[in-house]
């Protein structure tokens, strides 16, 4: 039995959005009880140039989305960067896995090898799909992801590998 494009590209995606939901409900938890105000939360960063929790959150959707639209041929949906607290980055996550589920398996089944094309820093790159995902894709939203997680930790919300993982 083989795996699929489909199965190590949006069922993944999904979960990790998931995970980052969990965080969030996390944090929101953790600024409530400690008295902490969301929007401080909400804007720690790791180092000042470094975009801030709201905008990882951001990344990682645009990243699910843009990864699942090049894999897929299926135009995704355009979020305003716009969130300021935990309920508008749960909808945006939320909007961003409807998107997911929407895309039919087939449409990206057995297209391993269709060159895909995007630009990075000005540049056009193509190649296949199966290198878009494992190379910049998956890699590109586990760090948003991983990201969120560190900047959670580092604001002293109570996080272990397990809430990384969704185990």
């Amino acid at each position: 039995m083989s795996i699929t494009l489909y199965q190590v590209s949006i069922p993944v995606l999904i979960r990790g959005l998931n995970n980052l939901s969990t965080l969030l409900e996390k944090a929101e938890q953790h600024a409530d009880a400690q008295g902490q105000e969301h929007a401080s939360l909400l804007s720690a960063r790791l180092f000042e140039d470094m975009y801030p929790l709201t905008a990882q959150v951001q990344r990682a959707s645009d990243t699910a989305k843009a990864t699942a639209s090049r894999l897929s041929g299926v135009a995704a949906p355009a979020f305003a960067d716009d969130e300021t607290s935990f309920d508008e980055l749960q909808a945006r996550i939320n909007k961003t896995i409807v998107f997911l589920e929407s895309i039919p398996a087939e449409t990206i089944v057995g297209q391993e090898e269709r060159p895909v094309t995007m630009k990075l820093r000005g540049e056009e790159r193509t190649q296949s799909a199966l290198d878009y995902l494992t190379v910049f894709g998956l890699p590109n939203f586990l760090f948003h992801v991983t990201t969120a997680y560190d900047i959670l930790r580092h604001q002293g919300v109570k996080l272990g590998k397990m809430d990384f993982l969704g185990l």
